[in-house]
């Protein structure tokens, strides 16, 4: 894979429709945003085992006068979802109807993120792609296929349409099927003739509602119509060369932002050598101590992120807890989830990061019958505690591992780049952006090249320093030497996540590039 060029703007997605159906919006005049909701509605159809309109979703914006805002599409617990739902319980399921206990905030993203200047296209257009391919079907990949094998099992069974819509012939799809969401294209119909609003105050919202108490979840229409997408600012740490943006709590946006503050700070002049992947693993150490204590939903924490993230002599100290030669003791807990991170950058100067998930493949596992929604299980991350950090408690926002991430040059670049992977987001960040910025790799190789990820990966017990095959053969010695608990994982991996990135050139011109262990692309105009 090269990286994509293109004059008039560009689109990375990691589902090659849902790319296509971003860049025909451009090309039709639709600005960035525009393009964005184009592949977030394209990816609920394509890739719904990693995203929906039943998940949350995060944005960060670059509008061409320079100004960068965040829109936060994130549900907070059910009034119903408090401890005396779960009594006798360990831990919030993972799967079912009390998995499902939060109010999907994608769709109220959408609405904030039209609601900006550039925005003219009718919204039929937006969706219209998405429609056709849930109405008419697409081919099932082979990833998407490996997904519905491996998950199967543990989701035909759960309430709900699952089995009626992704294995209508009582096994799951293979490669090559055609998947059918006819429910969903009704669904996407609906919110283009009746707007965005109806998913939470109208008709529509009134079928969802039906079906989440039918099936046992405790998301009420009033729960729905309490709901509206917030605006806080996004949170912003300077390094040589660059300002960084990304989300604020309840997302982990301020630890990918703390890595490569530290990073900065760390001697490091070959890509992919001992001191890049040594200070980028303690480095995520260093933010992954600060963010399993503070991060969560802001409304519960007064920790200063921003304070950290803006002070020199704070983020010196640190970085001077950092071993140059060798590793921090770990484990700590992991953060689960699988996303979506898609981006587009248009030809007035817009540039958007964006990021969405139903958490784990296919979420809760409860498909609504009447409208072919996949319920997110994000809320099975809160903690049955009565105080504390991430504790459930009614309408509380759940810790995220989404966050999606913008870089500023000084030079008038724009970098928009994220990934899936939940835990693994913030240090495939690090290592995309560090090789592309520091190291001055091209945008495709920086993603094309092996990675690494510190912690568990779904089903594995193991806390490792997993890597792939490709580094130099004297580095995973030299890191176990140093005391990194290495374990080699073969080929290139989507255990590493689907990473995608685009840059808007100081010219105006785009590059784009896509992850090759996805289904994805970069689509140029």
């Amino acid at each position: 894979m090269r990286t994509v060029t293109a004059a008039n703007g560009i689109v990375s997605a990691p589902h090659f429709l849902a790319a296509r159906a971003g860049r025909d919006v451009l090309a039709d005049g639709g600005s960035a945003v525009e393009a964005c909701v184009a592949v977030a509605a394209a990816l609920a159809v394509v890739y719904p085992h990693m995203t929906g309109v039943g998940g949350d979703g995060f944005w960060v914006i670059r509008e061409p006068d320079g100004r960068v805002h965040a829109i936060h599409g994130c549900g907070g617990a059910a009034a119903a979802a408090d401890l005396s739902l779960y009594a006798g319980l360990d831990a919030v399921p993972t799967r079912g109807p009390l998995a499902a206990n939060t109010v999907a905030g994608t769709i109220s993203g959408w609405a904030a993120a039209l609601e900006g200047e550039g925005c003219a296209l009718p919204l039929g257009r937006l969706l219209r792609d998405a429609i056709e391919y849930a109405e008419a079907g697409v081919p099932v990949t082979a990833g998407g296929a490996a997904i519905a094998a491996a998950k199967g099992p543990e989701l035909r069974g759960q309430p709900g349409a699952y089995a009626a819509i992704f294995e209508p012939d009582g096994r799951p799809l293979v490669a090559g099927d055609r998947l059918r969401q006819p429910l969903l294209g009704e669904t996407l119909r609906t919110l283009a003739t009746d707007g965005l609003d109806g998913f939470y105050r109208g008709e529509l919202s009134r079928l969802v509602a039906q079906d989440l108490a039918a099936l046992g979840s405790p998301v009420s229409a009033a729960d729905l119509a309490a709901h509206a997408a917030t605006r806080p600012d996004p949170l912003h740490t300077v390094i040589g060369g660059a300002a960084l943006y990304n989300a604020a709590p309840p997302t982990q946006g301020f630890a990918s932002l703390l890595i490569l503050a530290l990073f900065d700070r760390l001697a490091a002049t070959v890509p992919d050598g001992f001191d890049h992947v040594h200070g980028l693993v303690e480095a995520t150490k260093q933010a992954f101590l600060l963010r399993d204590v503070h991060v969560g939903d802001p409304a519960h924490t007064d920790f200063d992120f921003q304070g950290l993230l803006s002070d020199p002599a704070a983020l010196d100290a640190l970085a001077a807890r950092i071993d140059p030669a060798h590793a921090l003791p770990w484990p700590q807990p992991p953060q689960w989830g699988d996303t979506c991170w898609f981006g587009a950058a248009d030809s007035e100067g817009r540039v958007v990061s964006c990021i969405q998930s139903t958490y784990f493949e296919f979420g809760s596992g409860l498909v609504l019958p009447q409208t072919g929604i996949t319920w997110q299980n994000r809320g099975s991350s809160f903690r049955l505690a009565t105080e504390g950090w991430n504790a459930l408690k009614p309408g509380r926002k759940p810790f995220h591992t989404l966050n999606p991430a913008l870089a500023v040059f000084g030079d008038g670049r724009v970098m928009a780049y994220g990934t899936m992977g939940g835990e693994g987001q913030p240090q495939t960040q690090a290592a995309l952006f560090t090789r592309y910025a520091r190291f001055g790799t091209e945008l495709q190789d920086a993603i094309s090249a092996p990675r690494w990820l510190l912690g568990r990966t779904w089903g594995e017990q193991s806390t490792t320093l997993k890597l792939e095959d490709g580094f130099e053969e004297a580095l995973y010695a030299q890191l176990a030497a140093a005391g990194h608990d290495v374990e080699r994982v073969g080929p290139l991996t989507a255990t590493m996540g689907h990473a995608g990135a685009l840059v808007r050139l100081a010219d105006g011109t785009f590059e784009g590039a896509s992850d090759p262990r996805s289904d994805g692309e970069a689509a140029g105009w």
